[in-house]
């Protein structure tokens, strides 16, 4: 960049052209040359070679005067004639009309879409003109317009990723942008997550979101300690089960789903459906725990239900060898593992079907437990499903 002050030195085209015939002869290099001419740069030398074997001339065009052609320098602001000004107004005025049609709900235009309107008005009027309405750089428009091809291939991407990202929706309707980037991935498609997250927003869909309840406990009668306090993080395999009782409605009714739960991999063991919220219930998920698995020593934890205090529970733990531990009264969070599961299924599955008998509801929730346990991968769990992370970690 030149400094205040700064004179620059001319040569003459005599000059120039003896320099060039001096170096076309083989008398000297550019350095050799320059020196013995006065040239304060080789440089020089080689760019007047350069234009000599082109047949260009060696003509000084600095101070000339600038070109008029509306393309070439500066946005106008005073204009040679009345009609020129009227047209520049008149572009103005057009462009104002087209950036409104675009405009967002806070009036903002986004500068690819001013770059659009500039690309329809070119043939009109001048391209200093509109980048000046527009207040956009000459060159962000003309890389813009160069760059059109590598644009329709990635939109024609996305709009294949899109499709990818609609079907996976349609299947797994809650599925957010972290599991469904998981997902299609799972299907060869290797995309970021801030682009699927991008995608999604345009396409107007999201997971279904869950709403977070609070839960408060009863009366106690046989209380035990509280032996996982909140660490369901880092259990051994058979360590730590948790269970609990959710409601479910149907048919202006109420059947109950007794659940029990891992905290190693958060596999469902054993779940029980019953019109009767009931003791026996519960008792009959015990059965089933004990009847897959060893769990002498295993830790049950539920919170303080009028079941999992009673009498009849506590000496079915003792005679299974089991290690009872409780919630502390009226907080959820101590069993807040448990409580997600129930969210989970009854945001992914039990909101999203219509059962008409007794027999499709439990079929449905046999479906969920198996999809859950074989094929829902879950992040906690290095993006595996509970059963394939105890069988991997097992070999």
């Amino acid at each position: 960049m030149a400094k205040k002050g700064q004179t620059f030195q001319s040569y003459s085209s005599e000059t120039k052209l003896k320099a060039v015939i001096m170096y076309e002869n083989g008398e000297g290099s550019y350095n050799s040359i320059s020196e013995e001419l006065g040239l304060r740069s080789s440089t020089q030398l080689k760019d007047w070679v350069k234009k000599y074997r082109k047949g260009e001339s060696f003509h000084d065009l600095r101070g000339s005067n600038p070109s008029t052609h509306p393309f070439i320098g500066r946005p106008k602001t005073k204009f040679n004639s009345v009609e020129e000004e009227r047209d520049y107004l008149k572009a103005q005025v057009e462009y104002l009309k087209k950036r409104l049609s675009k405009s967002t709900r806070r009036g903002e235009v986004k500068k690819s879409e001013r770059f659009k309107i500039i690309n329809e008005m070119r043939s009109e009027y001048p391209v200093t003109w509109l980048v000046e309405i527009a207040k956009v750089s000459r060159a962000g428009y003309y890389k813009w317009e160069s760059t059109g091809e590598q644009r329709r291939e990635r939109l024609e991407r996305e709009s294949s990723i899109k499709g990818h990202i609609l079907a996976v929706h349609r299947r797994n309707n809650q599925y957010g942008y972290p599991r469904l980037t998981t997902a299609l991935k799972d299907e060869g498609l290797i995309v970021n997550h801030k682009r699927i997250y991008r995608l999604m927003k345009d396409l107007g869909i999201q997971s279904i979101i869950r709403k977070k309840r609070r839960f408060f406990g009863k009366e106690a009668s046989n209380v035990y300690p509280n032996m996982v306090n909140r660490q369901f993080k880092d259990r051994k395999f058979n360590e730590v089960l948790v269970t609990d009782i959710t409601y479910i409605p149907f048919q202006n009714r109420f059947y109950y789903l007794s659940v029990v739960q891992d905290l190693y991999n958060n596999e469902i063991v054993a779940w029980k459906l019953s019109n009767r919220n009931d003791i026996k219930l519960v008792l009959d998920t015990v059965e089933q725990v004990t009847n897959k698995r060893n769990v002498h020593g295993t830790i049950l934890h539920s919170d303080q239900g009028f079941q999992y205090t009673s009498r009849q529970y506590s000496k079915r733990l003792s005679e299974k060898g089991i290690l009872g531990s409780h919630s502390r009264k009226g907080n959820c969070l101590d069993n807040a593992c448990i409580e997600s599961f129930f969210s989970h299924f009854k945001t992914e599955k039990l909101y999203q079907i219509n059962c008409k008998t007794e027999h499709e509801l439990e079929q449905a929730i046999e479906d969920y437990m198996y999809e859950y346990n074989y094929k829902r991968f879950q992040k906690r769990l290095n993006q595996c499903a509970p059963v394939e992370y105890r069988v991997t970690l097992a070999a």
